[in-house]
């Protein structure tokens, strides 16, 4: 069954500004600037104004099934990380974790890679370099803790990502060797009240 017509509009913030040109939307904030294409979705994206003046993001989508009505939601979400993105910025912590052999990790390349060294007691150095944007730096406070930051949650989560892979652990029970890098938290660089 399809919908005539199925909308969703959502608030944009005073210190951002959001460009939409053929389903490219472009959010420029405070901590810079971030795009995303959307055309691989049927859907209709335009910017409106309310009756008191606010600026809205509308998402329509004429004669959509059920998963293309489901669709507006995930875009609206994703232009809302672009939004918490050029505001607030991501930041996702992770923790080593050993049984024996002490995880020992340098940052390289300018905050930019890492390299991982006596994971299980091997010889290998295993290098990881950031993706575009994210930076990784070593906690202060807390031990054998890393901190990635950056302004898209895509970015961030995919280099934490690649980290927590060059860790696992092969040819043993893997319930018995717990050692890798694990995510410990995810939120945002500027704290919420």
């Amino acid at each position: 069954m399809k919908t005539i017509l199925s909308s969703e509009t959502m608030d944009i913030p005073d210190d951002v500004s959001i460009k939409v040109k053929a389903k490219v939307i472009e959010a420029e904030g405070p901590r810079g600037k971030l795009c995303r294409d959307f055309k691989h979705l049927n859907l209709d994206f335009q910017l409106i104004k309310d009756e008191s003046g606010k600026r809205k993001l509308k998402v329509e989508a004429w004669f959509g099934s059920r998963k293309t009505s489901a669709a507006i939601r995930t875009a609206l979400s994703h232009v809302q990380n672009l939004i918490a993105g050029v505001t607030k910025g991501y930041r996702t912590k992770m923790r080593f974790v050993y049984a024996h052999f002490p995880i020992n990790a340098s940052i390289t390349n300018g905050n930019k890679g890492i390299e991982i060294r006596n994971f299980l007691g091997e010889k290998k150095v295993r290098k990881v370099d950031m993706l575009e944007g994210v930076s990784i730096l070593r906690s202060e406070k807390v031990k054998d803790e890393l901190v990635l930051e950056g302004n898209d949650i895509e970015l961030v989560s995919r280099s934490a990502a690649l980290i927590n892979q060059k860790c696992h652990v092969k040819n043993k029970d893997i319930r018995k060797f717990l050692d890798g890098i694990y995510v410990s938290e995810k939120g945002t660089i500027v704290e919420e009240d």
